[in-house]
């Protein structure tokens, strides 16, 4: 094991190649392209352009139906373009594991819009995981692919312009031997599942329903949403980058931190909230977690304080917190 210095989409192709990804696609835009310039260094990844999102989407998910262990990359406004591939392979499920990299642009750095793709991960039925440091993005691509696996549904790596260009230290290892079954399956025909003709999804929609609620028992003990007690006259629910900021301006307080925000784990944030005074939410762009909690019944202030467009810095975190 060694430690070097790498941005998050540096890390994000680390993991892509420690984890056993076979094929990965995308489509360049900032704040993501530097993920596949990377991973076209390693040997063992088969790595395209695509001349889209959607066509980078659509020959991730062939890898995976094949049974690799797949990722397609792009930034926000991309999956607006992978839209239609998005969902009908969150209908579908997959044999190998498949991550989606959204990486999103608080402030519109080099973007037209600042949109948050953590709601289309709620309206498509996909979890979503959010990194707080390249350690963690290397980190998440594996626990993806797992998630992927385990869950049978794609899963949304999501980045930010902060995480993605910011560099921290990350523990690299060899690469994994491709586990059985990540590799070519014998060809089979399963038209109930594959095969999205009116009749077939009907079927499949609740099983997609289901899984959620599977996943949502799951994100209670998951690992990278941690509860940090300090001074409970204070509980600041987080995620991703913002979390390094809150941590800076409120070094005393409580933290919940969230490394998967959908679907959130409720009896978590529950005992959270019961267990400090003041419950607020720090997190950029929309008010997603905030909402999430909302409508558990329980009082939270979040956009209320931070404000809901561009990028939050300690700055702004701590001039609206005053």
């Amino acid at each position: 094991m060694v430690r070097v210095l790498l941005s998050g989409n540096e890390a994000i192709a680390r993991g892509a190649y420690e984890y056993g990804v076979r094929l990965a696609s995308a489509y360049p835009g900032t704040p993501s392209t530097e993920i596949l310039e990377t991973i076209a260094e390693y040997d063992g990844i088969m790595s395209e352009w695509a001349p889209n999102e959607k066509v980078a989407l659509d020959v991730a998910i062939g890898a995976a139906y094949a049974g690799a262990r797949a990722m397609a990359v792009m930034k926000h406004v991309g999956l607006n373009v992978a839209a239609d591939a998005f969902f009908y392979v969150s209908m579908t499920g997959t044999e190998g594991g498949l991550v989606i990299v959204s990486a999103d642009d608080p402030a519109m750095h080099s973007s037209q819009n600042e949109q948050d793709n953590r709601c289309y991960c709620k309206f498509a039925r996909v979890p979503c995981l959010e990194p707080s440091d390249s350690q963690e993005a290397k980190d998440l691509v594996g626990v993806a692919l797992e998630i992927s696996e385990q869950f049978d549904t794609p899963v949304v790596l999501r980045t930010t312009t902060r995480i993605a260009h910011s560099h921290t230290l990350v523990e690299q290892f060899d690469r994994l031997e491709p586990r059985a079954g990540n590799g070519p399956l014998d060809y089979r025909v399963d038209l109930a599942k594959y095969v999205m003709v009116p009749g077939n999804a009907r079927r499949r929609h609740p099983i997609i329903e289901q899984r959620v609620k599977r996943l949502a028992g799951f994100a209670e003990t998951f690992p990278y949403n941690r509860v940090e007690m300090g001074d409970r006259s204070l509980g600041i629910v987080t995620n991703g980058v913002a979390y390094q900021y809150a941590k800076e301006v409120f070094p005393d307080a409580s933290f919940l931190r969230l490394g998967m925000t959908y679907p959130l784990p409720q009896a978590l944030v529950q005992e959270f909230a019961g267990n400090v005074e003041r419950l607020i939410v720090i997190e950029e762009l929309d008010p997603f977690v905030e909402e999430e909690i909302r409508l558990m019944g329980i009082s939270v202030e979040g956009k209320c304080i931070f404000p809901i467009t561009g990028e939050l810095d300690p700055t702004v975190v701590r001039e609206c917190a005053i």
